[in-house]
């Protein structure tokens, strides 16, 4: 399926490496010019060249998520190269503290909330009205399979993922009319390199929690993720879409 976004401008947080790695180069084949936003300037820079290099147009941008004024000022700078804003993949997110509810420590809390929550209120937040201003757009927020199930010891994280997926569907009712899609994408345990420091058992653990014997592709959320986003998705909205092995269906 070929899928175009040519003349189109979308922002990707945590778009350096992974599964927003994976988001900016399938949007920039697509014919879109990508916002590479990232924590760290270097890194997004060096992932917007190597779109370059390949033959698409991309900038770098660097943006702490958890912090609103960053947020906007990722929006200003889209808008100020582009001239527009069409697609938002809010998908920066941090792991958080480990830790039954009654030992979490209070900073690791809010922590995790200002990135995996907050940072998607505030893409959404300034996102959506620039996307107004051309017509409409389209919105994916990173959830999780843990926005739909829970797990012992990451409430945090369980937390905020259940509320992604609340936030997404009351996004969803307020802007469909305006021409303004939003979804939730929930991966299982995906294969990044934020899972090169787990020790051989532990790798193989996580592979058994997925009933299809692996753990997931970045570039097979991206599939999802670019659907969804494309003009082929026009009917969905408000949805919370699972990419996880059959993770959830045991």
């Amino acid at each position: 399926m070929d899928l175009r976004f040519d003349g189109k401008t979308a922002i990707v947080t945590g778009g350096a490496s992974g599964i927003g790695a994976a988001v900016v180069d399938d949007l920039a084949a697509g014919g879109a010019t990508v916002i590479v936003a990232d924590l760290k300037q270097a890194e997004a820079e060096a992932k917007a060249a190597e779109v370059e290099k390949a033959g698409g147009k991309a900038y770098a941008v660097a943006v702490n998520v958890g912090d609103a004024e960053q947020v906007k000022a990722m929006v200003d700078f889209a808008v100020e190269k582009t001239g527009r804003l069409d697609y938002l993949v809010n998908n920066a997110g941090i792991g958080g503290p480990l830790a039954p509810i009654g030992e979490v420590p209070l900073d690791g809390w809010h922590g995790l909330m200002d990135v995996n929550l907050h940072g998607v209120f505030y893409g959404l937040r300034y996102g959506i009205p620039e996307m107004l201003k051309t017509g409409g757009g389209a919105i994916v927020n990173m959830a999780s399979i843990l926005g739909s199930v829970g797990t012992a010891g990451a409430g945090a994280y369980v937390a905020a993922k259940h509320a992604v997926v609340g936030l997404t569907k009351a996004a969803a009712l307020e802007y469909s009319a305006q021409g303004i899609r939003i979804n939730a994408v929930g991966p299982g345990y995906i294969d990044t390199p934020l899972l090169d420091g787990l020790d051989r058992d532990t790798y193989n653990a996580l592979k058994g929690l997925h009933p299809i014997g692996r753990l997931g592709a970045s570039e097979e959320v991206s599939a999802l993720v670019t659907f969804l986003l494309s003009d082929r998705a026009g009917f969905i909205t408000g949805s919370y879409h699972l990419v996880d092995g059959a993770y959830t269906a045991q």
